[in-house]
């Protein structure tokens, strides 16, 4: 993913049900509500092989029957300034200095970013993800970082990884995916080439 030709999206991903692969939908008495694996992290087992989620560690974001999305922790790409970033989005940066690490949060949408931080920090745009880490979508989380008023610790991303209804439940069901409670060390504070083998021994049981 070049980064440099990516216009940031901040979208409030969470609060418009179009970013999921289905609209909203009633349920019926026969069709149940899966076991959600929001606000935990969804780790890939060693059966899923070489594909493109190898040793991936999702933090999952929403998921229902309708479908899943989440947002990939260890997958680094590249180190911005905050400014440039602003600018890609036509956005002033007059006082913002300082860079943040770029993550490629999933193959879905690659010009959509979201940024993953510590909760402390709260917008009106502030959603709750799971303990001790939130999510903003809003192009003022950057300016607020770039002037030293941000959160104390935060992950950007670009992309998500998503699922059609049942889509996530199969591929658990193939023991492709196991889940781990969230830890926001993992997130925040863990280099990304050992979330994983830190996620993976926290796992629980699959669906």
């Amino acid at each position: 993913m070049s980064m440099s030709r990516i216009s940031l999206l901040l979208l409030a991903a969470l609060a418009m049900p179009a970013i999921m692969l289905h609209a909203e939908a009633p349920k019926t008495e026969s069709e149940a509500a899966p076991q959600s694996t929001a606000g935990q992290f969804l780790v890939a087992t060693p059966d899923m092989g070489n594909s493109g989620f190898s040793h991936a560690v999702i933090l999952m974001i929403h998921h229902d029957q309708n479908g899943a999305m989440g947002v990939v922790v260890n997958r680094p790409v590249a180190t911005h300034p905050l400014a440039e970033i602003m600018d890609w989005i036509g956005e002033k940066h007059d006082g913002v200095t300082g860079e943040v690490r770029v993550f490629a949060g999933g193959p879905v949408e690659e010009r959509i970013g979201f940024v993953l931080h510590s909760s402390e920090y709260q917008r009106p745009e502030t959603v709750p993800v799971g303990p001790g880490v939130s999510l903003t979508s809003s192009a003022g989380i950057l300016r607020d970082m770039g002037q030293g008023k941000g959160p104390n610790k935060a992950l950007v991303a670009f992309g998500y990884a998503g699922w059609a209804p049942k889509q996530l439940e199969g591929e658990m069901g193939q023991n492709f995916w196991v889940t781990a409670p969230l830890d926001a060390k993992l997130i925040f504070d863990t280099d990304p080439d050992q979330v994983w083998d830190k996620a993976w021994a926290r796992r629980t049981l699959n669906l």
